[in-house]
């Protein structure tokens, strides 16, 4: 079974976005593009809610819009891979995406079964929310920027009960990038 891992850039005080929905702090220096593109190539599926995948869109089209060797390597990565949206509002989406037909833990134990290597990621708030509620989520992998937003989407939902992490990974990414990656304790 392929882990769940919800990954996302957090400002200081946790929160995904600010006031807005503004992501303007967030812009990834060289060095973290170049861990991004490296994570991505993990990513045997991908999750999403309406807003993160029209956030995203923009890969599908890099060719035309950007010239940055590291946006092209990885928009050639991210196309490809399968994606799953959740959206109350899409009719249709484009790219190598379809919409959610069930509910979110009947499509995650769908791509989880899935055979071959790698990772099923997921992103945007809303449909981690759901996830985290369900227990679906193996992994939480953080990108915190020194940026405090004061208010904004938060990373992780009010929870009704304690959620117990073990750290297994921190490092340095970029110039002022903190990645602290952790497991659910089971």
């Amino acid at each position: 079974m392929l882990p769940v891992i919800y990954s996302l850039s957090v400002s200081l005080d946790g929160y995904i976005a600010g006031p807005g929905d503004d992501l303007g702090w967030s812009v990834p220096d060289e060095e973290l593009m170049r861990f991004h593109i490296e994570q991505t190539r993990d990513i045997a599926a991908h999750v999403c809610g309406r807003k993160l995948y029209e956030t995203m869109l923009v890969w599908e089209t890099a060719e035309q819009t950007m010239s940055d060797e590291a946006d092209l390597e990885f928009a050639k990565i991210w196309r490809p891979i399968p994606k799953v949206v959740f959206s109350r509002t899409l009719e249709s989406v484009s790219g190598n995406a379809r919409l959610a037909t069930d509910d979110i833990a009947t499509e995650i134990d769908r791509l989880r079964g899935q055979p071959g290597p790698g990772v099923v990621a997921i992103a945007g708030a809303e449909i981690a929310a759901a996830a985290i509620a369900e227990d679906l989520i193996d992994e939480y992998c953080q990108f915190v920027y020194p940026v405090v937003l004061g208010s904004g989407t938060p990373y992780f939902p009010p929870l009704d009960r304690r959620l117990e992490l073990r750290l297994v990974e921190t490092r340095q990414v970029g110039a002022q990038v903190v990645y602290l990656r952790y497991q659910r304790a089971r």
